[in-house]
């Protein structure tokens, strides 16, 4: 499943939409152990298998892609019933309207014993979770969750992305720990390069000129000026995957970089006027696709597949082995800029929030939490993702490989949730062959040197700070969005750029970056 990254990071709100539906007012009301009162205790082993010694039946809620097969059918659920004594019985809802239903399960009070794969955003999390609705689960995660408490004490940043200000963990996501998941590679086509006799570009001034040797000496040699030196997917996308050579992050899930502890938002700075004026020189002279505001998702990948391209950016090499071209290009480092910058763009480890949460009603939470725990481990991901051992996978120097029988087959989405995106599990190195072949290999270890230390996903936000961020971010984002292409594009010229500042003051971008700020200290002091 391919992430358009640089969209997600510029345009993507702290929260989803806060007209949510009201919440019941007959929940059943929690201790701090995350326990409903008047709830059994649980017969929940700390470790092993069976996790439960008496056979147990849950209930989730949770969301089934267009690519999937019932959930009952799939090996990963058949073979865990029997390894956990635990049976799952999933009440599945279509990718469509499932936001509604979710929400409907909450306003009525008809509650799972859990959501799985269920996409809470954090306004939900917290909203159900003060609301009684959903239980805490940081003090049962130190108990029942050792693979969970392992990835959390690695990487401090998932704890960050989904510890209330109140300092409750409501829902878990997805966690990604291999890096060429995290990143778009940086494609150039290594036949034109030879061809022109070039070398790989080290710096912004040297991209610079290979672009312009690709627009201009013919690489494809067909004696027409017809190739796309450089493109990216549609619309704003360019900006982050360039921003780390003008020394521009994306921290807190939004454009800022943290300076000493400090935010720093940075649309109006001289670095993204650098950044933008450089873009706008690429796109002037041809260099950059004309068609970068225009083109559909489909249309950019067709164009990764001609071999027609110098110079693009995916996360995998997918689309070229569509159509053969896969040996023309190589991945490249990012370029340094023009004040010695070369950081290279990242989402961050935690992903999918709210990808698992347990209710209220659950009374059997430790064992619950034990059963998704599973799955944040190798061997439980392994077999979410792979389903069984030589009748879909086979162990090639110790790592999961689809056979190619089974591929051929086009089962896979049958076979696992993990087809359709969102589940609750780990994506590691060991898990990751099908995302993760040896060309993408080679292109991410040129990327791993520039690699953010800590990429914090957007913390946190109580309602009310909640409410306060999306009604400036509704305009600041608008505004920032409409104004940057119209500078990349030639129609708006650099000599607006103070009045571009003054009018992201008007909209109040220090208040923003006030709320951005003190979320960040207390997100310090929970470490």
């Amino acid at each position: 499943m391919k992430r358009k990254w640089g969209t997600v990071l510029l345009s993507t709100l702290v929260v989803s939409s806060l007209t949510l539906s009201a919440c019941g007012t007959d929940k059943p009301s929690t201790e701090k152990d995350g326990k409903s009162k008047g709830e059994t205790s649980s017969n929940a082993s700390a470790e092993g298998f069976p996790i439960v010694k008496e056979p147990l039946k849950l209930k989730m809620f949770t969301r089934i892609a267009p690519v999937n097969g019932p959930f009952k059918d799939m090996p990963v659920f058949q073979d865990y019933e029997k390894m956990s004594n635990i049976q799952v019985e999933f009440i599945e809802a279509p990718t469509d309207g499932f936001n509604e239903k979710k929400n409907l399960l909450f306003a009525s009070n008809e509650l799972p014993d859990a959501l799985y794969r269920s996409g809470l955003t954090p306004l939900e999390a917290i909203r159900y979770g003060s609301g009684g609705q959903l239980i805490p689960l940081e003090s049962l995660i130190d108990k029942y969750a050792p693979n969970i408490k392992k990835l959390m004490d690695t990487y401090p940043e998932i704890r960050s992305a989904i510890t209330t200000p109140e300092g409750h963990i409501y829902a878990l996501p997805g966690i990604v720990t291999v890096n060429a998941a995290r990143t778009d590679k940086r494609w150039m086509n290594q036949v034109w390069l030879k061809k022109l006799n070039l070398k790989e570009p080290e710096t912004t001034d040297e991209l610079y000129e290979v672009l312009k040797a690709f627009r201009d000496k013919d690489p494809n040699g067909n004696g027409k000026q017809d190739e796309i030196p450089m493109t990216a997917r549609n619309g704003l996308s360019i900006v982050p995957i360039m921003a780390g050579s003008f020394g521009l992050d994306f921290q807190l899930g939004y454009n800022i970089n943290l300076d000493n502890d400090k935010v720093n938002i940075w649309m109006g700075s001289d670095r993204n006027k650098e950044l933008l004026m450089y873009l706008n020189k690429l796109y002037s002279e041809k260099l950059l696709d004309s068609e970068l505001f225009t083109q559909k998702e489909a249309q950019y990948l067709a164009k990764q597949g001609t071999g027609n391209t110098g110079f693009f950016f995916d996360q995998t090499n997918n689309p070229m082995l569509d159509t053969k071209v896969a040996d023309q290009y190589i991945g490249i480092a990012p370029v340094k800029g023009p004040h010695g910058d070369r950081l290279q763009l990242a989402q961050p480890v935690p992903r999918d929030f709210g990808a698992f949460a347990i209710t209220s009603v659950n009374k059997n939470p430790e064992a619950t939490l034990r059963w998704v725990d599973y799955f944040f481990g190798d061997e439980g991901s392994t077999l979410l993702r792979f389903g069984r051992k030589g009748e879909n996978y086979e162990l090639r120097d110790g790592i999961p490989f689809y056979t190619e029988a089974f591929l051929n087959s086009g089962n896979q989405g049958k076979i696992t949730p993990y087809a359709g995106g969102g589940a609750p599990h780990l994506i590691s190195e060991k898990v990751a062959s099908y995302i993760n072949p040896p060309q993408v290999q080679e292109a991410q270890k040129k990327l791993d040197p520039y690699m953010p230390k800590i990429r914090y996903a957007s913390p946190m936000f109580d309602e009310q700070t909640a409410q306060q961020i999306n009604i400036l971010r509704n305009d600041i984002d608008k505004y920032y969005e409409e104004q940057s292409t119209k500078f990349i594009a030639g129609a708006l010229s650099f000599d607006k750029w103070g009045e571009f500042q003054s009018t992201l003051k008007k909209m109040k971008i220090d208040e923003l970056q006030k709320l951005y700020q003190e979320a960040y200290d207390k997100l310090k002091q929970q470490k």
